[in-house]
């Protein structure tokens, strides 16, 4: 009898080790889901991140300030205009519309915007206090018509340092070979 209770409990701890397997390569399997999230004011945000959603195979989401910038708004000489009333207070949270409600489900999350002020918009920052990223890669990308990304990702890393922030790129008219590099794939 002693016999028997042995090899059933052997065999069940072989069956439990092997549903345990079979639970772990079932979950490797899932596939990581992407989102490529932007703010644009003008259009050209919006047609590189239409492009590296396309390539990486991601969702697209547009990160939409509450109240629509206006071409006076975005008058970047006009010391009263909006954008630069915001760019000048470090704490202008812009209010946002369309919130993700399932964040929870990407894994990489792309986050585009204009160079204002040779940084992010602080409608940016809005949309990363807006979610927990916790788990999840962080990538910038930026469209800018003289400034590099630079000095936007040390702000991101500085102002969020608990975020997983991978390189940021500047895609001011990436050709498909610049997205599939950028993005790590061999085409």
């Amino acid at each position: 009898m002693k016999k028997i209770t042995m090899i059933l409990a052997v065999l069940v701890a072989i069956c439990l080790t092997a549903c345990s397997q079979a639970n772990k390569q079932k979950e490797n399997k899932v596939p990581k889901k992407v989102l490529v999230a932007y703010f644009s004011a003008s259009g050209v945000t919006k047609a590189a991140a239409e492009q590296l959603a396309n390539a990486a195979g991601a969702d697209l989401h547009e990160i939409k300030p509450e109240q629509p910038y206006t071409d006076a708004d975005l008058d970047w000489r006009d010391k009263q205009s909006r954008s630069t009333i915001e760019m000048q207070d470090s704490t202008s949270r812009p209010a946002i519309t369309d919130k993700l409600s399932n964040m929870q489900d990407y894994y990489i999350v792309f986050v585009g915007f204009p160079i204002w002020w040779n940084t992010c918009p602080t409608i940016i920052n809005t949309f990363m206090e807006s979610y927990d990223f916790t788990g999840k890669k962080v990538i910038p990308f930026a469209t800018s018509g003289g400034s590099d990304i630079q000095k936007a990702c040390e702000d991101l890393k500085a102002a969020y340092p608990d975020i997983n922030w991978k390189e940021g790129k500047l895609l001011n008219g990436a050709s498909e070979q610049e997205l599939n590099e950028f993005l790590g794939l061999k085409r």
